[in-house]
């Protein structure tokens, strides 16, 4: 095995070979040497551990199918499980049709080059590979650029509808800190697949969700109110909100042991209702915030401590800009 310890730099593309015979692999490096920086292995292992080092940089993987311990298409799936990206390709001097024919359909093994190569077939091959691998990796990186930018706009115009409902009774602010606060210690998701649904379709579905939200949060304050609820009650309330999944620590704070409810509106597909208990806890919020007591929520290594806290500041537009520009 060779640059087992750094892959060389270049612009030319990276294309692991893995082969037990060292002609093949020294025939395959001279082959390419003008279009492709090319990487070899003896065995399947050395070509796992030259993936789990490079498998970010390769553009296209050559595995032979028969070489002694494993055979190559078992590399090649090994690939397709831990970098999708990369173009994979299986060449053999045997006749193993059934097993490449049932990896090609499904889709694990991208092409099948039988030996011996005839060399201007081998470069072409390898070319169209490469170009293929950069293809998906630009494809990935528009993607991944286009679900940050809908993850922002989504997250941004959910903050929004809950400004709206935190201070439609009057300037509630503490309880919107208290929550997005939160939130941001529960972690939200980086990009969920849902973020790629039609935007007019996801829109309106959010909205009818902020709705059931909205709904559920005024009949659970109303709860509160009707019981004659009062802020020395507030760790209670956040014990019965929580039920199990909170403590009393020794500093007197509620801890959440299961954090991810706090995110549940923010994180949540369209389609999904958010929970009572969610709802109970923005709920909760509002209520101690218009009677004047906050919530300070921070992340500790058993989950996130709870302490009651001040009103805080009234709402202002920059804070709310500040508190869009976290997510």
């Amino acid at each position: 095995m060779n640059a087992i310890d750094k892959a060389p730099a270049g612009t030319l593309p990276l294309i692991l070979y893995v082969d037990d015979e060292e002609g093949a692999r020294k025939y395959f490096q001279r082959a390419l040497q003008s279009q492709a920086t090319v990487l070899t292995a003896a065995s399947v292992d050395e070509g796992k551990t030259l993936l789990t080092q490079h498998g970010d940089a390769i553009s296209v993987l050559v595995s032979d199918q028969r070489m002694p311990g494993a055979y190559g298409n078992a590399l090649l799936f090994h690939a397709w499980e831990r970098h999708p990206q990369i173009v994979r390709v299986l060449t053999t001097a045997y006749s193993e049709l059934a097993q490449t024919i049932e990896a090609v359909n499904q889709g694990r093994i991208h092409r099948y080059l039988p030996k011996p190569w005839d060399i201007t077939t081998l470069r072409l091959e390898m070319k169209q590979a490469a170009d293929l691998a950069s293809l998906r990796r630009r494809h990935d990186r528009l993607l991944g650029e286009k679900l940050a930018s809908r993850r922002r706009e989504v997250l941004a115009n959910r903050i929004g509808l809950l400004y709206g409902l935190c201070l439609a009774d009057g300037p509630q602010g503490a309880a919107l800190d208290a929550y997005l606060s939160g939130a941001l210690c529960a972690r939200v998701a980086a990009a969920p697949a849902w973020l790629l649904d039609d935007y007019a379709q996801l829109a309106s579905a959010d909205a009818c969700r902020a709705a059931g939200l909205a709904r559920a949060v005024r009949g659970h304050v109303a709860a509160l109110d009707a019981r004659g609820a009062a802020p020395a009650q507030a760790l209670a309330l956040l014990a019965e909100v929580f039920g199990s999944t909170c403590h009393l620590n020794r500093d007197g704070a509620v801890v959440l042991s299961e954090p991810a409810v706090l995110a549940e509106y923010l994180d949540g597909s369209p389609d999904a209702a958010v929970s009572s208990r969610h709802a109970a806890w923005l709920a909760l919020l509002l209520f101690l915030a218009r009677r004047g007591t906050g919530v300070l929520l921070t992340s500790s290594a058993a989950g996130v401590q709870c302490r009651l806290a001040g009103a805080g500041d009234p709402p202002t537009r920059a804070a709310l800009a500040s508190w869009i520009a976290r997510f």
